[in-house]
C-alpha cells in the first residue's frame, strides 16, 4: 500500500487533501502538528513514502520538520505546502531537504499530479536499490544499491532527488546539460513545477560535495543553459 503522512494543523485541509489521496488509492495518516507527525514517523518509519507537510504551523513548523524528517531518512519523499507569496519558503525548504513544494491554494489535480511524480521517483529508487552496481567517476563513486555518493571514500548521503541529479551527471560527463533536461529527467516529463528547483537542488549538491561550493570544480554551471559535470 502507498502510504502517506499528512501534516497540517487545519483539520479542513487535512480532510481534503486526505479524500483526494484516498481515492486514488493513497492509505493516509494524518497528524495535527509537527510534534505529532515526528512521534508518528518514528514509531513507523518505513512504512511510509511521502511526508505532505505545511509551512506554517503552530509549535514545531514545517521547516523544522523537515529538517528531523530528513535526518532520519533519505528515501522519504517530502512535500513543502507553501503560500503564494512566500518564495523565500520554497528555497528554504529544498535546502533543509524536500524534494518538492506544492503553493496554496492548489487544485485536487496539482497535487495528484505532485504526489504521484514524486512517489514513481521513490518506488524506482527502492527497486534500484537491489542492484549491486557503482558509477565511478573520478574522486566519486556512486553506489546505486545503497544510494549514496562516496568522494575519497567518504560516503556523503544523498536526497532521492540529489541522487538522481548525480546518476544524471555521472551518465553524462563532460555534457552541458540543460535545466530542462535535468526536470524531465529527474522529476517527470508532466511536472508542473518551475525549473528554479533544479538550481536550489544543484546548490546543495556543491554544499555536500564541493570543497569550496562557491567556487564549484565538479558541478559547473553553463550560463544560458545549465549545468555541466566535470571530474577532475
Amino acid at each position: 500500500m502507498k502510504r502517506i503522512l499528512i501534516v497540517e494543523d487545519e483539520a479542513a485541509i487535512r480532510e481534503f487533501e486526505a479524500i483526494n489521496l484516498n481515492r486514488v488509492g493513497y492509505e493516509t495518516v494524518e497528524a495535527g502538528s509537527g510534534e505529532e507527525a515526528l512521534e508518528i514517523f518514528e514509531s513507523d518509519q518505513k512504512s511510509f513514502d511521502i511526508a505532505l507537510v505545511d509551512v506554517m504551523m503552530p509549535g514545531m513548523d514545517g521547516f523544522e520538520l523537515v529538517k528531523r524528517l530528513r535526518a532520519k531518512s533519505n528515501s522519504l519523499g517530502i512535500i513543502m505546502l507553501t503560500a503564494k507569496s512566500q518564495e523565500m519558503d520554497k528555497i528554504s525548504g529544498l535546502m533543509l531537504g524536500a524534494d518538492d513544494y506544492v503553493t496554496k491554494p492548489f487544485s485536487p489535480t496539482e497535487l495528484l499530479a505532485r504526489v504521484d511524480s514524486l512517489y514513481r521517483r521513490v518506488a524506482a529508487n527502492r527497486k534500484s536499490s537491489e542492484n549491486t552496481n557503482e558509477l565511478t567517476s573520478g574522486e566519486f563513486v556512486l553506489d546505486l544499491r545503497r544510494r549514496t555518493l562516496s568522494k575519497n571514500g567518504r560516503n556523503i548521503e544523498l536526497t532521492q532527488v540529489e541522487f538522481q541529479i548525480m546518476e544524471y551527471f555521472f551518465t553524462h560527463p563532460e555534457t552541458a546539460v540543460s535545466r530542462h533536461s535535468i526536470l524531465e529527467t529527474v522529476w517527470g516529463e508532466n511536472y508542473f513545477g518551475e525549473e528554479k528547483i533544479v538550481d536550489v537542488n544543484i546548490r546543495r549538491l556543491r554544499m555536500k560535495i564541493e570543497d569550496d561550493p562557491s567556487d564549484p570544480r565538479h558541478i559547473l554551471t553553463v550560463w544560458g543553459m545549465g549545468y555541466k559535470w566535470n571530474s577532475n
